[in-house]
């Protein structure tokens, strides 16, 4: 088993996963001002939480989109670990061929994911990582990165809406039981919820007429539980997609050090 810690701009998801399967995923908030200590007690709890010696951990990998605290998250679980720490960054070998503009620009989260999707599912793929920012990753028919979409998140949406509009008040995301809401709670939960699919839907029916041909379609991130039932594509939910990304480029460059 190795610790994957994907850290994203609201939650940092760390979790216990090897080949036959995922042990544990838990959240703890993203908090920029927080020590290399602290991420390092969190990272001890979860471990001693669900029974877990460090010295039963074979390594760890971190993916970050807050570089401020990326080097904070690999000394920590170092720290718990006596083991060194991978972080995916340029010049880990990953198997993606990125044919992007920027290649060096395209989020270690992204690479993860699309890593897992062209494993363990048919291309071509449009993957959606529904987080603090929404994103679309598309991998063509040859299994390549060919580029993507990024829009706003669920959260900063309502965080949005509520923010700027006095009379309206946050509220919790459940899916009311119908499209046209009767009172205000309900009409911005429709409002966001519904929005969101339809974007999921307009994106995904507009991708694959680029690509001329049909996707498969995969969803993970801590809100696609949320969206994915509401909306009218096929879409697979796989809430490991980023977990089981990190595994595999964890094994290719544990092999590439073993040779050496």
């Amino acid at each position: 088993m190795i610790i994957a810690i994907d850290i994203g701009n609201t939650h940092i998801v760390i979790g216990g996963i090897d080949r036959d399967r995922t042990y544990f995923i838990e959240r703890v908030s993203t908090v920029r001002t927080r020590t290399e200590l602290e991420y390092a007690v969190d990272i001890k709890n979860v471990l001693d939480i669900y029974g877990i010696r460090p010295d039963e951990v074979e390594g760890g990998i971190v993916c970050s989109v807050v570089p401020q605290i990326t080097d904070i998250l690999k000394y920590a679980a170092e720290k718990i670990l006596h083991r060194e720490v991978m972080v995916v960054r340029p010049g880990l070998k990953t198997g993606l061929n990125i044919l992007i503009d920027f290649p060096d620009q395209l989020g270690s989260d992204l690479v993860a994911g699309a890593v897992a999707g062209i494993v363990h599912y048919p291309v071509p793929q449009i993957i959606f990582d529904l987080g603090t920012a929404s994103t679309a990753s598309v991998i063509d028919a040859k299994k390549n990165y060919i580029g993507g979409l990024i829009y706003p998140g669920i959260m900063v949406s309502l965080e949005a809406l509520t923010g700027h509009a006095s009379q309206l008040q946050g509220v919790s995301l459940e899916n009311p039981g119908r499209i046209i809401g009767k009172n205000t709670v309900e009409c911005m939960q429709s409002g966001i919820l519904n929005s969101n699919a339809a974007i999921i839907d307009g994106i995904v029916s507009r991708v694959e007429e680029e690509l001329g041909q049909k996707a498969t379609v995969i969803a993970t991130g801590g809100l696609a539980r949320k969206v994915v039932p509401m909306c009218r594509s096929k879409i697979l939910l796989d809430e490991e997609l980023l977990l089981k990304g990190m595994l595999i480029i964890y094994e290719k460059n544990k092999r590439r050090s073993a040779k050496n």
